[in-house]
């Protein structure tokens, strides 16, 4: 890794267009999509330098990050494959400068409209009326279900499980939870009382 330099420049990478080349494909690398275009990522990139530009102390970081990612590559990261990527971005995962690159490509990528294109997303529709008239249930990305008639033999009728001796009344009263089991208990007790008092005392 190039050695800090005490003026404006970090190392030698730093705004060069083998940096912006690197980042690119280190965003790639790390959010790899068939379908993105290339274009996608390299806007992606341009907000993670225009974010680093904001505060001295990650752009040293970042071009820092960048030498080093170079260094671990021999010189050729740029030419890797996703796979081959990999293992060098999971050596550097818990470094501050990736941790950077990742919480702003996060955002950044995704909100990015090819990419939505490319990944099937229709967009907000908060501004369109939403989604009940826009086909909300369109799930093109998916294959078509199965739909298959049944042609099999007749199946039987459900058995239930209730006693023969069962009856519409008896299930009604199993139904009533016990605290309204009591309470109806208890008015009907009172009732009762009351219509035999008077009866006794006619």
């Amino acid at each position: 890794m190039s050695a800090p330099q005490t003026g404006d420049t970090v190392n030698d990478i730093e705004g060069s267009a083998a940096a912006a080349q690197t980042l690119v494909a280190l965003i790639r690398a790390a959010f790899p999509h068939e379908g993105v275009p290339g274009t996608a990522y390299e806007r992606a990139a341009a907000t993670v330098q225009g974010a680093a530009e904001e505060n001295t102390w990650m752009r040293v970081k970042l071009n820092q990050g960048l030498d080093s990612l170079e260094a671990l590559a021999d010189g050729r990261f740029t030419e890797l494959t996703a796979q081959e990527a990999l293992p060098l971005l999971l050596r550097i995962q818990h470094t501050a400068f990736f941790g950077f690159v990742r919480q702003t490509v996060v955002v950044s990528l995704y909100e990015d409209e090819e990419v939505w294109e490319a990944l099937g997303y229709e967009g907000p529709s908060f501004d369109k009326g939403g989604y009940i008239h826009r086909g909300f249930d369109d799930l093109d990305w998916l294959p078509d279900p199965r739909i298959e008639e049944y042609d099999g033999e007749p199946l039987e009728d459900v058995v239930s499980d209730l006693p023969r001796s069962a009856t519409t009344a008896s299930t009604r009263g199993a139904a009533v939870p016990a605290g309204q089991r009591r309470a109806r208990a208890g008015r009907t007790g009172t009732t009762r009382s009351r219509s035999t008092g008077k009866r006794g005392q006619a």
